[in-house]
């Protein structure tokens, strides 16, 4: 199903006494159905919310600052958004209130390393291995996306992450605001600051 859910079932199933050991039912079909079914001790139930979701909390770790350690942050957030699940409002959105779990690990994790995490920026999927039919244009695209990459890079912090939330992850005002736990006003703040630099850094390659 995913790399993180192997040992996310043992760590659940040893620091959780109350979870069952998988499900007769069929899978869940979506998160409320998912969520319901976790709380009532269905672990089979949370494998389908784990496999929903590990490929955007791995790139939030990851472009947030987690590099090389983002599938460490990953299971950990999992394990406490599992361990914490009674407490998500059912009437709110399952994947802001998730990576907002991924940011504050990433953030944990960043500070505890005592130095700046290299950026990785990672697609997530397996490399294209196809000849492009434009070499040339392949190339200028290519060197385009490590200077935009590296320009995001060097961005301050939040001025960053906000702008990662926003363009990278493409995730709404609100929701940037719930996986950063700031105001609305901060997010588009932040953001604007953050595409101001970005502008001056690589100019027309930000549109």
């Amino acid at each position: 199903m995913t790399r993180v859910f192997p040992s996310l079932c043992a760590q659940t199933s040893r620091k959780l006494p109350f979870v069952a050991q998988g499900s007769s039912k069929e899978p869940a079909t979506d998160d409320d159905e998912a969520i319901t079914r976790s709380l009532a001790g269905d672990l089979a139930a949370y494998e389908v919310l784990v496999a929903r979701y590990s490929a955007v909390a791995h790139r939030t770790a990851a472009l947030l600052g987690a590099g090389q350690e983002a599938e460490d942050v990953v299971q950990e957030a999992f394990v406490k958004a599992f361990r914490h699940l009674a407490t998500f409002r059912r009437d709110a959105a399952f994947r802001p209130w998730l990576l907002r779990i991924v940011a504050n690990e990433t953030h944990t994790m960043t500070r505890s390393r005592g130095r700046r995490a290299e950026l990785v920026l990672k697609a997530g999927a397996e490399p294209d291995l196809r000849v492009p039919d434009d070499p040339e244009g392949a190339a200028i695209a290519t060197d385009r996306r490590a200077r935009l990459l590296e320009a995001v890079r060097t961005l301050p912090d939040r001025e960053r992450q906000a702008v990662v939330c926003r363009y990278f992850l493409q995730l709404s005002e609100a929701e940037t605001a719930e996986v950063l736990g700031w105001p609305v006003g901060s997010v588009k703040s932040r953001t604007f600051r953050g595409l101001a630099r970005l502008r001056k850094e690589v100019g027309g390659e930000l549109s």
